[in-house]
Formats: C-alpha cells, structure tokens, sequence
C-alpha cells in the first residue's frame, strides 16, 4: 500500500511539473504581444498628434495670411 501511495504521489507531482513546463511560455508570448500593442498604438497617437499639429500650423498660417491681406486692404 505504501508503494502506491508513492507511486500516486510522483504521478500527480509529475503532472503538474508537466503543466507548469506546457504553460510557462505563453505568458511572455503574451507581454511581448502586449508590448508590440502598446508600440503600435504609441506610434499611432504621435502621428495622430503630428497630424493635429500640422492642421493648427496650417490654420495658423491661413489666419496669418487673413490678417496680412486686411492689412494691406486698409
């Protein structure tokens, strides 16, 4: 009886070493996709940003110009 307890306990201890080892690659699978995410949408904000920013320069400039022309009018 003593045999097979030990032999139901090395069973169960080598499922789980066994469910461990299967399972431990997914998670830095994972923060690497992660990281990838977070690299796409940072650079989708800075162009989305650089974006606005050349809109308020253009409109900066057209106002400018507005101004300029009145200017001259007078």
């Amino acid at each position: 009886m003593k045999t097979f307890t030990k032999s139901v306990m090395m069973l169960a201890v080598v499922a789980a070493c066994v469910s461990f080892a299967s399972c431990g690659n997914a998670g830095a699978e994972k923060a690497k996709a992660d990281s990838i995410a977070a690299a796409k949408a940072a650079d989708s904000i800075a162009a989305a940003e650089a974006a606005a920013a050349a809109a308020a320069a253009a409109a900066a400039d057209t106002t400018a110009a507005a101004a300029d022309t009145a200017a001259a009018a007078q």
